[in-house]
């Protein structure tokens, strides 16, 4: 693809993209808070008779499984992003955004009065239904909002604030020592949510998708810190050609909007089996699917640290990868870094399982060096595929098919990773626990070979420019 134009607004666009994508930023604080408040619960109510006299309600191992994974798991997918899939065409990204924190809050009250597990599952599922919910209309308005050359920044930056609402909810707890205590206080983030939302422009891609060019204009003006029309008159145009398959023949996008055909043609079918190769690999070499067992996992490395500081001290590595990636992808693009941090993941995951087995004659050593490995994944992965799996989501499906496209991405990441990670312990009983790094490390060199020949750059491009490359 050809060098994008640059439209030079200065640093007011800027801080006006920003004020418009700080309300999906606040609703990732509340995604990270919602999946961690599962933990929080569990942790204090399960088995809880000896723990709290204070606390009246105790579930069982059992209960908590349900809880914590499997109800998120089978409601979150098909439920929130089938409402999300119908309603975000009609209603567009601002007003979806503003409804998922409908479930969240009513969750919130919920949980607080709760007394009985049956209520605690119907917590866990209005909050599985507020995150998937929300998924698509973050990813579409972050993508159709940004300017070319802010877009990777602005949108990896998601993933800095989804970290910081699982930091939020725990420091809150420490402080608070009250699980109910702790949630109704998080209330305050989906009013602050919806509150800062209500200021926010629709966006211009959608209403032009609507027909309404006039309010588009003026909120492509609006973005960009209220410049001229004239001088944001470039980027409307190529948002009109943009849209213009969406627009140009009615009769036959009628058509096509109540068939599949529009999922069969290469302008769709190539973006979508380039990210479903890109969760595949970022799941895999980034540790998803390990998250749930890291605590038998840093333990089988044999090194004499505290499991629990270690997971939480992971977490901050991946807050700081997050933050680096903010600067990086503008500077190295999103091609390089993906070739980078992917090669890298998976020369650390080889040396894992090649020491792991090969090398047992110094376990003192050869266990710190199998961590640090490991650490060093988590902080490459953050700072690279993770961030960039989620900002290629919002970029390369063209217009007439993104929002319906970014559901269906969302649901199969959800699904990949939830048959991996169930699946992780069965596969490594197979293949035995480091034979399992070494396996996926060489995927992810395969991994490498097919995005250096599939993969574009697509940083600093304008959607128009992507759309017309996967054609």
């Amino acid at each position: 693809m050809e060098e994008s134009n640059s439209y030079k607004y200065g640093i007011k666009s800027t801080l006006a993209q920003c004020w418009a994508i700080s309300g999906t930023w606040l609703l990732e604080i509340e995604n990270g808070m919602q999946v961690i408040t599962s933990t929080i619960v569990i942790g204090a109510s399960e088995n809880n008779a000896y723990r709290n006299e204070n606390e009246f309600l105790t579930i069982t191992s059992e209960e908590a499984s349900w809880f914590g994974k499997h109800i998120n798991s089978f409601v979150k997918l098909p439920l929130g992003i089938v409402l999300s899939t119908l309603l975000l065409d009609r209603l567009g990204h601002k007003k979806c955004m503003i409804l998922a924190n409908i479930p969240c809050l009513v969750a919130q009250i919920m949980l607080y009065f709760v007394k009985n597990v049956e209520m605690l599952y119907v917590c866990s599922m209005l909050m599985a239904l507020s995150i998937g919910f929300m998924s698509a209309p973050i990813l579409g308005y972050l993508g159709e909002v940004c300017e070319p050359k802010l877009r990777g920044s602005l949108t990896s930056a998601s993933c800095i604030f989804y970290y910081m609402g699982t930091i939020i909810l725990t420091m809150l707890y420490s402080i608070t020592k009250q699980w109910r205590l702790t949630v109704i206080m998080s209330m305050v983030f989906p009013i602050i949510t919806i509150t800062i939302l209500l200021t926010t422009p629709d966006s211009p891609m959608w209403l032009l998708a609507k027909e309404k060019h006039s309010k588009a204009h003026k909120n492509l003006s609006r973005l960009r810190g209220k410049v001229s029309y004239d001088k944001c008159e470039n980027e409307f145009q190529e948002m009109v050609r943009y849209n213009m398959p969406s627009n140009n023949d009615k009769s036959l996008h009628k058509e096509n909007t109540n068939t599949w055909k529009q999922f069969f043609e290469p302008a769709v079918l190539r973006p979508f089996r380039l990210l479903m190769m890109y969760f595949f690999f970022k799941i895999l070499l980034s540790g998803l699917p390990l998250v749930p067992y890291l605590v038998s996992i840093f333990n089988k490395f044999g090194a004499p640290v505290n499991v629990e500081w270690t997971i939480s001290f992971a977490m901050f590595l991946s807050i700081i990868g997050s933050l680096i990636a903010v600067f990086l992808i503008p500077k190295l693009g999103k091609r390089f870094l993906t070739l980078f941090t992917l090669s890298i993941c998976s020369i650390c995951y080889i040396l894992i399982g090649l020491v792991g087995i090969y090398w047992k004659n110094a376990e003192s050593i050869t266990s710190w060096i199998i961590l640090l490995l490991y650490l060093t994944t988590i902080l490459i992965s953050s700072s690279g595929i993770t961030p960039i799996s989620w900002i290629l989501i919002t970029e390369i499906f063209p217009a007439k098919s993104r929002n319906i496209l970014c559901n269906i991405s969302s649901a199969l990441f959800y699904v990949i990773t939830f048959f991996m990670t169930k699946y992780y312990p069965d596969f490594s009983n197979l293949v035995e626990f480091y034979n399992v790094f070494t396996i996926c490390g060489i995927f992810g060199l395969f991994g490498c070979t097919y995005f250096y020949f599939c993969l574009p750059e697509t940083e600093n491009k304008t959607l128009q420019e992507i759309t017309e490359f996967f054609k």
